[in-house]
Formats: C-alpha cells, sequence, structure tokens
C-alpha cells in the first residue's frame, strides 16, 4: 500500500501532564518565589524537553504548601486524584517521590489508581520506569527510605522541642492571652493590654475564690478569650468565659515565668506577668477549693456516690463538696450539678442535694437487692444473661476474625505468585497485609473476650454466701472499704431535682466482681 505523497506525517499522542508539588511546613510560602515554585519550574522543563513525545503541561497547579507527606490528607492531592478519576491526567510528574508520599502504604494504593488508569508517574530526579518490576521494586526502595526518613525526622522534631522547653524556649503553638509572638525572634512578648487582663484574673480569682465569679465579672463587661487567627484561616477561642477558660489562665506556668514540657518546668525565656508570691497564692488556693484534682482527686471525705452520681434533667455529673459550719464545728456534706456550679444555678434545675440523705437511700436500695431472695435471684439472672450475651457476641466476632484471617492468608500467596509480573501486586499486597494483621488482631481481642464474660459467670450459691449477712459486713467495712463496696455494685444513679425520683443501675457483672475481689482489704 502507498501514501499519498503531501500527506501530513501523524504526531505522537498528546500527553497531558499534571505537576504535583508539596511542603511540609509553611515557612517560607509567602516569598515571591519558594520551594514549591521551584519544584513546578523544573517539573515545567522537563515535560518542554519530551515536547516531541507529545508532552504537554495541564495548566491546573496542584501545589500543598504546610502539609506533611505521612498521609493524604492533602487538598491539592485530593483534587489530584479526582482529575485523574475523571481522566483528565495522562501523567503525574513531581520533583522528588517523597513529594507525592512519604508512606509506602499510602503510595502503594495511589500506584493502583495510577495503573487502574492508565496513567504514567515520573520524578525528575529519579528515573525508573514503573511498568517494569524491577521499576516497581526501585520505587519501593526509594519510599522504604523516605518514610523512614520522615520517622527520623519526626523523633529529632521531638527532641529538639525537649531541649528547647529545657532552655526556657518557646517551641512554637497557638500564643496566649497576654503575649505574642515576635515574628523576628518566635520569642514570646508581653501584650500589655491583655497582660493588665491577665493581672485581673490572678486579683479577682484571690479576692472572690471563685472560678465562677471571675468568669460573670469578665463576661459581664463583654470580654472574651483571646481570638487567635492562623496563617490558614483557621478561628481560634473569642468566646464568652467560663470556669475551665479561667482555670486554664490561672494555672498556666507561663504567666509565671516559666515553660512546661511533660511533667517538668523550667525558668523561661519571657517575661513574666504575675509575680511569684501571686502565682504561689493561687496555686495553694486551687488545691484548696479542689480544683486541680479533676476526677482524680482524692475523696477526702469518703463520699460513696462520687463519680455515680448524675443529675437527670441535664445529664451532667453531680459532685461532692463540703463545708465547715465556722460557729459549730460540724462538717455539711452537698452533691451540687457540676453544669449549674459551672454555667450558675440558672442553668439547671438540680440544687444542691445533702449528700447523706441520697447515700442512705442507695444503700437501702443495695441492701434490698442483698437481702431479697427473689431480688437476689433477679439481679444474678441479669448478670449471667450479660455474661451468656457478651460470650455469644465474643464467640461470632472470632469466628468471623478467623475466617477473614484465613481468606487473607489465601489470597495472600495467589498474589505473592505474581508480584513479579503483576502492576497490581504491590498494592494488593499492602492491603492484604493490613487485612490479615487487622483479623489476628480481632481474633485475639475476641478470644479475651471470651475468656473474660467466662469468667465473669456468678453460681447462685456463690452469691448467697457473699450477700447473706449485709448489713453485718458494712457494719465492718471502714469509710473508703464502704465506697469500693458500693462501686463493686452499683453502675450509675440519676437524681430527677424535678420529679423527686432516683433511678440507681447495679453493675451487670458487680457480684462477679464482689466475689473476686477481697473488700474487707
Amino acid at each position: 500500500m502507498s501514501t499519498k505523497r503531501g500527506a501530513p506525517r501523524q504526531g505522537p499522542p498528546t500527553i497531558r501532564c499534571a505537576i504535583y508539588t508539596r511542603k511540609s511546613t509553611e515557612e517560607g510560602l509567602e516569598q515571591e518565589f519558594n520551594s514549591l515554585d521551584a519544584q513546578r519550574e523544573s517539573a515545567e522543563a522537563y515535560i518542554a524537553s519530551q515536547k516531541a513525545e507529545g508532552w504537554v503541561c495541564l495548566p491546573d497547579r496542584y501545589d500543598d504548601g504546610g502539609f506533611t507527606g505521612g498521609n493524604m490528607e492533602r487538598p491539592a492531592l485530593r483534587r489530584l486524584m479526582a482529575d485523574m478519576e475523571a481522566g483528565r491526567v495522562d501523567c503525574v510528574v513531581v520533583y522528588k517521590v517523597d513529594r507525592l508520599s512519604r508512606s509506602l502504604m499510602d503510595f502503594a494504593r495511589m500506584m493502583e489508581l495510577f495503573e487502574r488508569q492508565r496513567i504514567s508517574f515520573v520524578s525528575v530526579t529519579q528515573q525508573f520506569n514503573t511498568t517494569q518490576s524491577m521499576g516497581r521494586l526501585t520505587l519501593n526502595i526509594l519510599l522504604s527510605f523516605a518514610q523512614f526518613e520522615r520517622e527520623i525526622i519526626s523523633e529529632r522534631t521531638r527532641d529538639k522541642i525537649a531541649a528547647a522547653r529545657r532552655k526556657g524556649k518557646w517551641s512554637g503553638g497557638r500564643s496566649v492571652l497576654g503575649y505574642d509572638i515576635d515574628p523576628d525572634t518566635k520569642r514570646l512578648v508581653v501584650n500589655a493590654g491583655e497582660a493588665k487582663l491577665v493581672r485581673e484574673i490572678f486579683g479577682l480569682y484571690l479576692e472572690q475564690r471563685s472560678l465562677l465569679a471571675v468568669s460573670r465579672a469578665f463576661n459581664a463587661r463583654g470580654l472574651t478569650t483571646k481570638r487567635v487567627v492562623t496563617k490558614r484561616g483557621k478561628v481560634y477561642g473569642g468566646r464568652a468565659w467560663d470556669k475551665p477558660a479561667v482555670l486554664a489562665v490561672l494555672t498556666n506556668v507561663l504567666y509565671a515565668g516559666r515553660v512546661r514540657y511533660k511533667t517538668e518546668t523550667y525558668a523561661g525565656e519571657h517575661e513574666a506577668i504575675v509575680d511569684e508570691a501571686v502565682w504561689a497564692r493561687t496555686q495553694e488556693t486551687l488545691r484548696f477549693n479542689g480544683r486541680t484534682g479533676g476526677m482524680h482527686q482524692r475523696n477526702k471525705h469518703s463520699a460513696v456516690l462520687k463519680g455515680l452520681l448524675h443529675c437527670a434533667p441535664c445529664g451532667a455529673a453531680m459532685g461532692h463538696t463540703a463545708t465547715v459550719n465556722g460557729s459549730k464545728d460540724r462538717l455539711y456534706r452537698y452533691y451540687v450539678c457540676y453544669k449549674a456550679q459551672k454555667q450558675g444555678w440558672d442553668a439547671c434545675p438540680c440544687r444542691s442535694l445533702p449528700a447523706e440523705q441520697i447515700e442512705r437511700f442507695v444503700i437501702d436500695r443495695v441492701r434490698e437487692v442483698c437481702g431479697d431472695p427473689e431480688v437476689r435471684s433477679r439481679t444474678l439472672a441479669a448478670c449471667r444473661r450479660a455474661s451468656e450475651s457478651k460470650r455469644d457476641a465474643a464467640q461470632a466476632d472470632l469466628a468471623a476474625a478467623e475466617r477473614d484471617a484465613a481468606l487473607a492468608q489465601r489470597e495472600l500467596g495467589r498474589v505473592a505468585g505474581d508480584a513479579a509480573t503483576s502492576p497490581h501486586a504491590t498494592a494488593r499486597l499492602a492491603d492484604l497485609h493490613t487485612q490479615l494483621a487487622g483479623a489476628q488482631r480481632s481474633a485475639e481481642e475476641a478470644s479475651k473476650a471470651i475468656a473474660a464474660a467466662e469468667a465473669e459467670m456468678v453460681l447462685p450459691e456463690e452469691v448467697d454466701a457473699a450477700l447473706a449477712d449485709f448489713d453485718g459486713v458494712w457494719s465492718r467495712l471502714s469509710p473508703k472499704q464502704q465506697v469500693r463496696l458500693v462501686r463493686l455494685l452499683v453502675q450509675r444513679v440519676d437524681y430527677d431535682a424535678e420529679k423527686g425520683s432516683v433511678s440507681i443501675a447495679f453493675q451487670p457483672l458487680g457480684l462477679r466482681r464482689l466475689l473476686d475481689q477481697e473488700v474487707m482489704a
């Protein structure tokens, strides 16, 4: 067959090239020519050198500035992958492999998309061909080193922060009320106007001895917490004051001229806003008021229902508090709703509740459960049903996990034989290893759950022997042991101030725990 003289020769097909660039930090991105521009310039030059092969650069920019390569949560990468799925890209060009990803697992999944859409992948500074088994091996080796480098950088960063804190340096983060961050030295500098507010918070708290009083006073003046806008436009703070916000200021060691690293504090390079005497008096007052112990504060009054009692109308927990009548030197104990305590007494209809009254009511109900054979029998049956239900569910989970593990193991053997010839094998192997590890973890957890459920089974004669003489046992217990016994038997207590009712939920496995533990210890 002959061709007509003068017919135009058909050129190579057009290959649409998308350039992806990434930088882990935002440092230097504000410059006129930054790292992202340098990466793109190199990629454009490489594409231009392949013009004879039909390569053309797409105008869309896929730039991720300030995003780690350790995961795929990057907006430009998401757009790129969407365009790849839509068939708008024939080739992806990067400056180095680790610009696309520093995670071997993530990259294996991305390569599956490349192969499925028949998209080429090119690194300007690293030559390899992903259509061949040797090229895929080279790529995996490069990615393994990239992931290792990322982990080393993370370790060095943590070590650097620790060393900086020990020297009293500010190691980054959002600025706090009273300080600004110097753009040149990156040190904390005192903001005179905000520092005045900080001193007012400390002074007002020492005067009123109440976090709620301080927050109400600041809200009445229309003041808010410090508002910070990040470079990405995310807004923090700028909200009304409440007790946690005031407490965060009063316990921040920065205001005393120190920095904290984990559990230790060190003298800081920045200027203190409150003097040492004010700081010490504030911390002592907070300790006296029991505001720094949180849920782990010592139960010094042996409150039986501490951590168990809740306010039914609002769902908040009810905390234990005590006060001493100075003239009679008598201790009065109460339970109060945390929501009402935090936001004011008009925020919840539940007022303070005398501790002895509610504790006596709950203990009487526990006594009924322990002393009434019928109630005890029903409780025992409920406990056994709960244990059996947990055991049956765990056995079903174990069977499913073992099936999943067997399937993944068989598939691994099949795919491993095709690894050298199939372009999809690397991604598939990564997925299968993840599935197998997950199935094995699920099987281990299910086996432990089965053993725990079987150990929780309670025999009627054991219960009768343990609970036959509740009054005799209770009278011999110390206050601390009484608290422990109630926690073994009671799961939750709800008090409804509007209806005047109390609801008690018993521990479904409390009887088993009571038998296994030595309450008298």
